[in-house]
């Protein structure tokens, strides 16, 4: 019972310091708080043994992938994505679209939304958030229109589009990892489900945001350029080699790990050369491991702990009971929804994980509860750390854009996004 207060107390205070106090300062360094409370949820486990540290050991070395490859995978391919940012990538490509797409607001929100899908596929969802919410705000306040269609749309392509492949969320990673589903067989998988639910979610936007999108634009051509050529040839060259390899990975028998591990390495060593020849410092690459989102591996740590904690009180054998009475991925995509909306999306996958395996859910359900944790970003900021993360972001931009506005938008796209998504992962 202990292990359980604990865990319920924790996620409160994550999700209250998440948008009450996201970050604090010590001197001149600034540290996320969400990851602070995990830690001390965590320790706090450890000192009254609901856990011991050998136990921990014992279930993390024995589990089918451990928690230190996922960071590993996802921390990897993150770096890959934030290095073509920081030579200016994405805001060029992002550039030249509005550039050559003028005329009607509609041509351009259809434009955005295409480029935010397609990069979200092949890098991450937290990527194109951080580089495109701030263009955006610039953008609409530079052409003078409403930025809200602009900004959901993006919001919503980023959390759709990000269930196509394994690399698109840290979820997507750690629950397909765990159940051994490999690059290929997930995307064939995905695939359509994701397309359809992208383009019904694209279709409502449209309709709700009509009225906006029809208003008058004038808009001046901005100016963009590639910091360094030779560096995003390097950073684009190890992106996308790395994502045709993990896409084969289970036919040359390598683990996406590796993979993704052995391309961080080649962009790093061939940034640090290049430097090196040049006499420059490697700007980039500083910049690029300083953004790297190192705050996940104490958080997903401290949550691996939690719920292992929990998992071994025999909490959850009342949640297994109710799952091992059916195998509806309404059951389990309804309920995995509204979990990200009160755990968070990553702390639910660690959850649901235990509850799939222990219920002896099938494929479909699994593959129901990584839509879920995608799609769960919608509803609230709580669902993912992107939403919570995406509000900052508009904070700093002085736009104003509330927690019930996130949730009247995000129920009007949420809900049909859900449905949709489990009754083609349920029919595919």
């Amino acid at each position: 019972m202990a292990s359980l207060i604990i865990a319920v107390i924790t996620i409160i205070l994550i999700i209250l310091s998440s948008l009450l106090l996201p970050q604090i300062k010590i001197k001149k360094i600034k540290l996320q708080t969400y990851w602070i409370v995990a830690l001390v949820g965590a320790l706090s486990l450890l000192v009254i043994k609901e856990v011991t540290i050998s136990e921990l050991y014992t279930h993390f070395t024995s589990s089918k992938i451990g928690p230190l490859q996922i960071l590993i995978l996802f921390i990897s391919m993150t770096i890959l994505s934030i290095f073509l940012d920081e030579v200016n990538f994405f805001k060029y490509l992002a550039t030249q679209v509005t550039n050559h797409v003028k005329g009607k607001q509609i041509y351009i929100f259809l434009s955005l939304y295409a480029l935010t899908s397609i990069l979200t596929v092949f890098t991450s969802n937290d990527i194109i958030i951080l580089t495109f919410t701030p263009f955006i705000c610039y953008f609409a306040k530079h052409a003078k229109i409403n930025p809200i269609p602009y900004l959901i749309a993006e919001f919503i392509a980023a959390n759709t589009w990000s269930m196509m492949l394994i690399i698109g969320n840290p979820t997507n990673i750690y629950i397909a990892s765990y159940f051994d589903i490999d690059f290929a067989e997930y995307f064939m998988k995905m695939a359509m489900p994701t397309i359809i639910t992208g383009l019904t979610t694209l279709l409502l936007m449209v309709i709700v945001f009509s009225k906006k999108l029809h208003e008058p634009i004038i808009l001046d051509e901005e100016h963009s350029t590639i910091k360094n050529k030779f560096l995003l040839i390097v950073g684009l060259f190890n992106l996308i080699t790395c994502t045709v390899i993990l896409a084969i990975s289970s036919y040359i028998n390598i683990e996406m790990w590796i993979v993704t591990l052995i391309f961080a390495l080649s962009l790093i060593i061939s940034s640090l050369i290049y430097a090196l020849v040049k006499r420059e410092k490697p700007v980039e690459l500083k910049n690029t491991l300083k953004r790297a989102p190192w705050n996940l591996v104490p958080f997903l740590l401290s949550m691996f702990t939690i719920v292992f904690a929990v998992t071994k009180s025999g909490v959850l054998d009342i949640l297994i009971n109710i799952f091992e009475s059916t195998d509806s991925n309404f059951v389990y995509g309804i309920t995995s929804f509204f979990a990200c909306n009160l755990l968070n999306n990553i702390p639910m996958s660690v959850l649901f994980t235990e509850i799939l395996e222990l219920s002896h859910a099938n494929m479909n359900n699994i593959y129901t509860v990584i839509a879920a944790s995608n799609i769960g970003a919608f509803l609230t900021p709580i669902g993912a750390l992107a939403g919570i993360m995406w509000l900052s972001l508009l904070k700093k931009q002085k736009l104003k854009f509330s927690f019930v506005s996130f949730m009247e938008y995000g129920s009007i796209f949420a809900i049909p996004a859900i449905l949709i998504v489990i009754l083609m992962i349920t029919i595919i």
